[in-house]
């Protein structure tokens, strides 16, 4: 799904992302990114990348997988549409557990958008 280049995967990339990061609420999720050009912690890779958070907050675990496997299809959808020096942490709220996947996307989209880090390419849906 997300290919392994777009993944945050270290607690001080998480960290850095959500502490000085920007962020942008919406109804079912929180947007958090920095430009990894400001970031001490990251190491170079080859395009943006995202980090989910998904807590129990949420729902049980069969539900917040099941919107962990929603946000990261909408991610490895959006890779092309996201500047490359971009970290992005997705902050799932407990309204994302009866969110429908077209609604995640579009709150992505537009928190993304809201930052300046969205520019959709002609071929994305």
């Amino acid at each position: 799904m997300l290919p392994e280049p777009h993944r945050l995967r270290r607690r001080a990339d998480f960290s850095e992302t959500v502490r000085h990061g920007r962020r942008q609420g919406r109804r079912d999720l929180v947007v958090h990114a920095i430009e990894r050009d400001r970031s001490e912690f990251v190491v170079n890779s080859d395009g943006p990348r995202f980090g989910l958070v998904v807590s129990k907050a949420v729902g049980p675990a069969v539900i917040r997988h099941r919107v962990a496997r929603r946000l990261r299809h909408i991610c490895a959808g959006i890779v092309s549409d996201v500047p490359s020096d971009a970290d992005v942490v997705l902050r799932a709220l407990p309204g994302a557990a009866t969110a429908t996947s077209r609604d995640l996307d579009r709150q992505v989209r537009s928190g993304l958008a809201k930052l300046g880090l969205f520019e959709p390419s002609e071929h994305s849906a």
